[in-house]
């Protein structure tokens, strides 16, 4: 498959990535371009920003996570001949799991996906010295994917000075620059950007960010870059969800459970919950089941006639009032919970089930799920990326495992015990998760095309809940 495309990526956070990748996904599609957004990594927020511009949903892809087939087939998953893909890198270039390993970096996805790599440097307070950053970034590409630099945060007239002496010294082309915007610009907190729906004129600033890219940069040298890369993957395997893929599943029942949707997955999407994986949602979609999207926040209760439960992760810490007075919802949960409704919650998920969250000195009643109650502890609890095996098989095969990620600043007092947490980079272990019966509730955000398993067996429970609510035979 003929897929034109490159990755945006940068020595460090904070160079700039996302808003040049959002300005020049707006100017692709401007361009008439049928493109599509990925991001590298383990990150929600960024694909919100990708959306925004798009209209379309962005998705993550991770060398940790999946293995290469895998990760390559996620890639050309509905994409055809002629579409045009951006890709966006994460921490810097040759960053990946544990911060010294190559696995997970945007440098080994590019290696994945044989895609070109444009460097964003943060040029800032730099003279002569860029050359000697590129040149070491230029040193460790043994692929020789890097075929271009973006300068940002660099004056006109510097630039016109340095550009020559960087293709003269370097051999690599530079695509252009962009000036320090001192009027636009992405805020963070804690768990990375600030997510675009918070701000009020995001389309504006990205419509402004694009306009004045436009006006620095030479999108027929993007362009052309993009072209020159290879051919990818295999068009009649392109669909990682089909039944070659789907590994050590029972063929027929998947099948059977593709064509028909016959369970209803109630999903939480709102402010407070928002934090998912695309390829989760759609392979639970082609295990068997239909999502019905509901707010936690302003819906009274439950969706008619659902099946199982799904809350993502998200921040209901930032909602904790709102979510607190919606007694309904609550008790709506708590009692669909009570009488067997299969539930899988993770993160944010997780703290909307307990007793109550402490936060800010206050006390806010959550769903009541869970006894104890969540606080604030003003440092990173967990972060990175584990793998994780239940003690006792319920939503995986028994020995086997599906990898997640970490990333939160409020702890429980009750974690769980029932899975085991293992840190891939330094095999330090410990215990997390509640998973018993058709529940799994925990901190990690999981990712079911790591072990296709979780989803099936999620979509297999809520089947079971709709035969015998229904008074059906098993």
């Amino acid at each position: 498959m003929k897929i034109n495309r490159f990755m945006i990526a940068a020595p460090k956070s904070g160079s700039g990535k996302t808003m040049i990748t959002c300005a020049l996904l707006q100017l692709l599609k401007d361009n008439g371009k049928n493109v599509s957004s990925y991001k590298c990594g383990p990150d929600y927020i960024d694909p919100m920003f990708h959306k925004k511009v798009l209209g379309v949903p962005s998705k993550n892809l991770d060398t940790f996570f999946t293995d290469e087939k895998t990760t390559v087939q996620l890639f050309l998953d509905e994409r055809a001949d002629g579409d045009f893909a951006v890709l966006e890198g994460v921490m810097g270039l040759y960053d990946g799991l544990g911060g010294i390993y190559e696995q997970g970096s945007s440098y080994h996805l590019a290696k994945v996906t044989q895609t070109p790599i444009i460097l964003v440097v943060d040029a800032k307070g730099m003279g002569k010295s860029v050359l000697a950053l590129i040149a070491g970034f230029l040193q460790y590409d043994t692929q020789h994917l890097i075929k271009g630099v973006l300068l940002n945060r660099m004056s006109k007239g510097y630039y016109d000075i340095i550009k020559p002496l960087i293709e003269k010294k370097l051999s690599v082309k530079v695509v252009g620059y962009f000036p320090e915007q001192k009027d636009i610009g992405l805020s963070s907190r804690y768990l990375g950007l600030v997510m675009p729906d918070e701000l009020s004129d995001i389309k504006k600033q990205l419509n402004e960010t694009a306009d004045r890219l436009k006006k620095t940069i030479d999108m027929d040298l993007l362009k052309d870059i993009a072209a020159e890369a290879d051919e990818i993957g295999d068009s009649e395997n392109a669909d990682v969800y089909n039944e070659k893929s789907i590994g050590n599943c029972d063929q027929n029942e998947f099948s059977q459970n593709k064509a028909i949707n016959t369970v209803n997955i109630a999903v939480a999407m709102d402010e407070a919950f928002c934090f998912y994986y695309e390829d989760n949602l759609r392979l639970l979609e082609k295990c068997g089941s239909k999502l019905q999207y509901f707010s936690p926040l302003h819906d009274t209760e439950l969706p008619d006639n659902c099946d199982a439960l799904l809350l993502g992760g998200g921040y209901p810490e930032l909602y904790a009032k709102e979510l607190s007075e919606n007694i309904s919802m609550r008790k709506s949960i708590k009692t669909a919970f009570e009488a067997g409704l299969p539930t899988v919650a993770e993160c944010g998920g997780f703290m909307y089930l307990h007793t109550y969250i402490h936060n800010q000195n206050c006390v806010f009643d959550m769903a009541g799920v869970l006894d104890g109650w969540c606080h604030f502890k003003g440092k990173l609890v967990r972060f990175g990326y584990i793998e994780l095996e239940e003690k006792n098989s319920n939503f995986l095969p028994s020995d086997e495992k599906i990898r997640a990620h970490e990333f939160h600043y409020y702890d429980s007092t009750d974690n769980g015990t029932d899975c085991i947490a293992t840190k891939p980079a330094t095999g330090r272990k410990y215990d997390c998760v509640i998973s018993r019966d058709n529940y799994w509730l925990g901190f990690p955000h999981i990712y079911y095309p790591s072990n296709p398993h979780f989803a099936e067996n999620f979509v297999k429970k809520a089947q079971e809940y709709e035969r015998n609510k229904n008074g059906k035979l098993l």
